[in-house]
Formats: structure tokens, C-alpha cells, sequence
């Protein structure tokens, strides 16, 4: 049998490469004790990883900003080749090369039948929906390392139609288990159309994979805010025009000298809980992104929120917002008929379309988003200095299968 090892957190600011066992054609022990079904997963897959990537969803917990235990495993952006199936898998095959959704979905629930994957309910005993290697997702093994299970194969699995060409793009296929699909939605709903003004708030990896969808639904003009030069000089790389948060002037006035006027169509929210005041020396304030869009978005305009919002940071500023409770003006956002869209992107929605505007060479994803590959061994590296601000996509090459 095959040795395995996954990235596992160990504490704020640290990870490493563990042994753990190979996996079984079987479902966590969370799973099937909190919902009382079939250990036997005879509908799973096991995948040997050809790339996962570090998200900035995985830098939360490993920051020690989330409830995740010493021992939590990692990665939930996966793009791997099939090596064995369960009885029950009728379509995938051995030897195909797959996209894996972060969300875990069982393909049989209420939800996912309304294509609401995202909240699965069936996967997660604690709370709809699902994910590999993430705190309080239903126990799932992490996708950071050399194998990993797949259950409801059929159903979660998105199989490129060719092999070579699957691994001479695969730089750009391995966003499609997260943040591209995850960028795309933000746009999505926010109302991103041809024509539109739109600001995307962060330029990491998301934001940035958020403002290059929405170049390719058809925006006249995206901006994106952030407070680290290198990322927003990575946004002006592809034809975004940037404001840097940092300095003495307003959001508002900042588009106003961009655009003519000091708001947008559309706004996209890619920053999330661990916001920061805008201005020199501002501190931690998580509910200022938010707040700024509404304040920039036109009246009617939409809000699409990808940025992650967690129910438990034991790292926040005050008792509040350590529970998730914020300062969020909503009476502004119904004053001006806003409408705002949150939650797991459901990326089976869009990953085939996404998949199909790569191959045909009409998204440069990883261009977007500056993927860099690194091997499993150099992950805690690669988290130290995501952390760290870098305007690079970390990916993970654990047998060494993405060509120079």
C-alpha cells in the first residue's frame, strides 16, 4: 500500500507534513455516528493528488483564527487522478484526471437537488455543507497531501476530457476546485454584466480570481482595493485598475478620480472576517469591507460577499465579533435596496463552464492569481509566506506531475 502524508495544523503559525494512513473506501467517523449512515462508502473514490492549493480559507485556521484543533488536517483544493473506485461508481473512471468541489455534496439531499451543494445535508452532521479539511466541516481528511477519498464520485467529481491537455493547463485547472468558481460567483452575484462598473475589495488570490471574472463576464471597468502594494501591482498585471487602502483617501473618492464618479455597479466583498481599517496605522475592524461597499455601491446595486465569515474566532478584537456578530450597517444597504448574496460558493454550478472557457483558452486564471508550484514538503514555507502578503497562488505538486 501506498504511504500517505497530508499538512496538518499545529498551533497559530504552523504547520507540518505528517504521515497518516492511506485512504479507505470509507466515510469520517463524525459522519456516520452524527448521521447514522453506512460506514462503507462503496459511491467514493480515492484520488492521487496531482496538484492542491493553500487557501486563504486555510490561513484563517492556521492563524489561530478559527475554533480548528492541533490535528486538523488540511486542503480542500484538489485536482487529482483517479486510482480505485467503490462498486458503486458507475461513471468515473481509473486513470481520469478530475476537478474535486471544496463542498462535499451528497447529490441526493434537498439542497443539492436545488444545486444549493454548498449545503449539503447530508455530509456534516454540525451544519449543512462540507469540506475537506476544514474546522467543523464533518471531519473530512485534508486534500494537502499525496491521496485522498472522494465520496458520491459520480455526483462531486468534474472529469477533463483529455489527459495531456488536462496537464499543460493544469496550472489554471486546479483553481477550478475553489477560488476561480469562487470569484466567478462573487461576480455573479453581484450583478456583473457587460458593461458594468465593478470593486472587488482584496487582492489575493480570490479577489483577484473575482476581478478576472468579471472581466470575462463583461465589465467595463474592475477595480480592486487592497493595502500591499505587490498584490495590487499583481491586479494591474492583467488590466484592473487598483486603489491602495492605505493612504489618506477615501474608497469614494478614490473611484471618483478612476471612474468620474465616486461609486460602482457592482461590489464584491474577497477579504472577509479579518478586515482591516483603511487609512495609515488603522487596526483590525471586521466589519469595515462590508460597510465600504455598501457605501460604493450604487442604490439597487448587489453585493456579492465570497469572503469567508466564521461563527467562532477566539482571536477576535472584542466578544462580539468573536461569535460573528459585526457592526454592519444594514440600514444603509436597505436604504439603498441592496441586495447581498453570502455563503460557500456552490461550484459544481460553475466549475464545467469555467473548465471550458480555460481549455478554449478564453481564462488565464493562473496568470490572474500568479500561481507558483511548491512541493508537499515546502507547504509550511508556502503558508509562512502567503502570510506574509505575497501576491502569489500557492500550488501544491506532491508527486511532481506539474511539467517545468
Amino acid at each position: 500500500m501506498p504511504d500517505n502524508r497530508v499538512v496538518v495544523y499545529k498551533g497559530p503559525g504552523e504547520v507540518a507534513v505528517e504521515s497518516i494512513d492511506y485512504p479507505k473506501l470509507e466515510l469520517p467517523t463524525d459522519v456516520v455516528d452524527g448521521l447514522g449512515i453506512a460506514r462503507k462508502a462503496p459511491h467514493a473514490a480515492i484520488l492521487k493528488i496531482v496538484t492542491t492549493n493553500i487557501c486563504g480559507s486555510d490561513q484563517h485556521m492556521v492563524r489561530g483564527r478559527t475554533t480548528a484543533p492541533v490535528g486538523q488536517s488540511l486542503g480542500h483544493e484538489i485536482t487529482g487522478e483517479i486510482v480505485e473506485v467503490g462498486d458503486d461508481v458507475l461513471f468515473a473512471k481509473v486513470g481520469d484526471i478530475c476537478s474535486v468541489p471544496f463542498n462535499i455534496a451528497c447529490g441526493r439531499c434537498r439542497m443539492c437537488n436545488e444545486g444549493k451543494t454548498g449545503v449539503c445535508l447530508h455530509v456534516n452532521p454540525a451544519r449543512p455543507g462540507a469540506a475537506y479539511g476544514y474546522v467543523d466541516m464533518g471531519g473530512w481528511i485534508g486534500g494537502q497531501a499525496e491521496y485522498v477519498m472522494v465520496p458520491f464520485a459520480d455526483f462531486n467529481l468534474l472529469r477533463f476530457p483529455d489527459r495531456d491537455q488536462a496537464l499543460e493547463k493544469i496550472l489554471d485547472l486546479t483553481m477550478l476546485s475553489d477560488i476561480f468558481p469562487t470569484g466567478y460567483h462573487g461576480a455573479v452575484t453581484a450583478g456583473v454584466t457587460t458593461g458594468s462598473t465593478v470593486y472587488v475589495a482584496g487582492a489575493g488570490p480570490v479577489g483577484l480570481a473575482a476581478a478576472h471574472a468579471a472581466q470575462l463576464l463583461g465589465a467595463a471597468a474592475v477595480v480592486v482595493g487592497d493595502m500591499i502594494p505587490e498584490r495590487l501591482a499583481q491586479a494591474r498585471s492583467f488590466g484592473c485598475e487598483t486603489v491602495d487602502l492605505s493612504g489618506d483617501g477615501t474608497l469614494a473618492e478614490q473611484l471618483e478620480q478612476l471612474l468620474g464618479e465616486p461609486e460602482v455597479d457592482a461590489a464584491v466583498d474577497a477579504v472577509g472576517f479579518e478586515a482591516r481599517g483603511h487609512g495609515r496605522d488603522a487596526g483590525e475592524a471586521p466589519a469595515t469591507v462590508l460597510n465600504s461597499v455598501m457605501e460604493v455601491t450604487r442604490v439597487g446595486g448587489a453585493l456579492g460577499i465570497p469572503g469567508l465569515y466564521v461563527t467562532g474566532d477566539p482571536g477576535a478584537a472584542d466578544d462580539k465579533a468573536k461569535e460573528g456578530t459585526l457592526g454592519v450597517r444594514i440600514g444603509l444597504g436597505w436604504a439603498k435596496s441592496h441586495s447581498l448574496t453570502t455563503g460557500q460558493c456552490p461550484v459544481k454550478k460553475y466549475n464545467r463552464q469555467l473548465m471550458q472557457a480555460i481549455l478554449s483558452d478564453r481564462a488565464q486564471i493562473a496568470k490572474a492569481v500568479n500561481a507558483t508550484t511548491i512541493t508537499l514538503d515546502d507547504a509550511p514555507r508556502g503558508y509562512q509566506e502567503f502570510d506574509g502578503g505575497v501576491a502569489r497562488k500557492f500550488v501544491i505538486d506532491p508527486h511532481g506531475s506539474v511539467a517545468a
